[in-house]
């Protein structure tokens, strides 16, 4: 039996009010700063790339 860490959450139904405003803009800010955070790596790994080696 697989170790299940997480129980899944079905999607709201049609006629679902959503969630509340400060968890989506949590939800928002927290994506959109996770994002540049990654971009922001990978751009300056590529920038180091030709200093390898």
């Amino acid at each position: 039996m697989p170790a299940i860490i997480i129980d899944p959450v079905p999607p709201p139904e049609p006629n679902e009010p959503p969630g509340p405003l400060w968890k989506r803009l949590a939800w928002f800010v927290g994506l959109s700063v996770l994002a540049a955070g990654v971009t922001a790596v990978v751009a300056y790994a590529l920038r180091a790339l030709p200093f390898m080696g």
